[in-house]
């Protein structure tokens, strides 16, 4: 056995896999800017389309992370109302300037 702990590896084999949205499979997910933090878990989200809405933030993301104006996230829109949706993951600004250096974000959403 080495000394050496479980979780660290080289450069190559440590790199993170970060969660895409599925705009097919998943509903229709996509990326978006939060906006404006509005209380009793709400929040105002710039997405892709161009379109600003109301998200909902779970309890499942509440209890576990908080989302702060200008962090990139993932929601899906709601099928029944256009201008609601659901904020299903939030990325860090260290994975959200990544993602823009690799060139995943859309254009009008590149701010980091």
């Amino acid at each position: 056995m080495s000394n050496e702990p479980y979780n660290q590896g080289s450069g190559a084999e440590s790199e993170e896999i970060l969660r895409l949205p599925y705009p097919k499979i998943k509903e229709g997910e996509m990326f978006g800017i939060a906006d404006q933090l509005l209380g009793a878990s709400r929040i105002k989200i710039m997405c892709a389309d161009g379109k600003s809405r109301m998200g909902r933030i779970p309890g499942k993301i509440k209890k576990r992370m908080w989302i702060r104006e200008g962090d990139l996230v993932i929601v899906r829109p709601w099928d029944f109302q256009d201008d609601k949706c659901d904020v299903h993951y939030r990325y860090t600004k260290t994975q959200a300037s990544h993602l823009s250096r690799k060139k995943v974000l859309p254009k009008n959403l590149d701010i980091f």
